[in-house]
């Protein structure tokens, strides 16, 4: 009996209990920021799950925050287009699109922009490091006109703000818990940490969110974070969703290889 009840509390708290319709699948992503190396394997090791896996209707969904910190943001965004012209995508839009697309006429907003990661965006664009050294903002303005097309610019204004799918809500930063979800701002479902973070109450579905950075994937009672940080650490989540099973693959840098492994659980 005794050893019944220690095997019970190892096995600590339940995880928390939400489904998306029958015979549907979805591959949520977490925060890409640029790092086109990792997006790309993840892509191959969606598709080669999607090929094994039983047939469903599958939908790839993009947690936002695509730009800004890796070197590479310009070919996320190309290749995240190219993604969705031939299979369902629906991508968020993260604080950091919204960043880049004010940054294009408000001067202030392009100032606290590139000190948070978009220097390495303009950059990937292909401006030369030694021109936009010497610009001043009113200048580097005008140069994003230049080199960033403007496909780019109406892809990124095309990104939803929230997506509800049975008992899952997907943000890229997370929800207002005290507001119900058709009266949600842009600002909080973009920028929001707390007081969402701390907020242990149940929300009106299980929130999946990016923009926070975690050590590993988080499943809490009324959210899971996958931001797992892919500019800083290497590692890009996506979280797979069918019926009320949940799992995961990650890629990542070992040994300066990239690879993917798969997790069916968080022990």
């Amino acid at each position: 009996m005794f050893n019944s009840l220690r095997q019970l509390f190892r096995k600590g708290p339940k995880r928390p209990s939400a489904a998306v319709p029958a015979g549907e699948r979805y591959y949520v992503v977490g925060d890409i920021h640029g790092r086109l190396d990792l997006f790309d394997e993840l892509v191959h090791a969606i598709r080669q799950d999607d090929l094994d896996a039983p047939d469903a209707d599958t939908t790839i969904i993009l947690l936002g925050d695509l730009v800004d910190r890796g070197k590479d943001s310009a070919g996320v965004i190309a290749r995240a287009r190219e993604l969705q012209a031939r299979r369902k995508v629906r991508i968020l839009a993260g604080n950091h699109e919204e960043m880049f697309l004010d940054s294009f006429s408000d001067v202030d907003v392009l100032r606290h922009f590139l000190k948070h990661g978009g220097r390495e965006t303009i950059l990937s664009y292909g401006l030369d490091k030694r021109v936009y050294n010497k610009a001043t903002l009113e200048e580097l303005q005008e140069l994003m006109h230049q080199v960033v097309p403007q496909r780019d610019i109406d892809f990124m204004r095309s990104f939803e703000e929230m997506i509800v799918i049975g008992d899952y809500i997907f943000a890229h930063a997370g929800i207002n818990p005290v507001l119900p979800l058709e009266q949600q701002k842009r600002h909080d479902l973009l920028w929001i940490r707390e007081p969402f973070l701390r907020h242990a109450e149940p929300h009106p579905g299980l929130v999946v969110h990016g923009h926070t950075i975690v050590d590993d994937i988080e499943e809490h009672s009324n959210r899971i974070a996958i931001d797992t940080g892919a500019f800083r650490t290497g590692r890009l989540t996506a979280l797979v969703l069918e019926g009320d099973q949940r799992r995961y693959i990650q890629t990542e840098i070992r040994d300066d290889i990239i690879v993917s492994n798969h997790r069916d659980n968080l022990g």
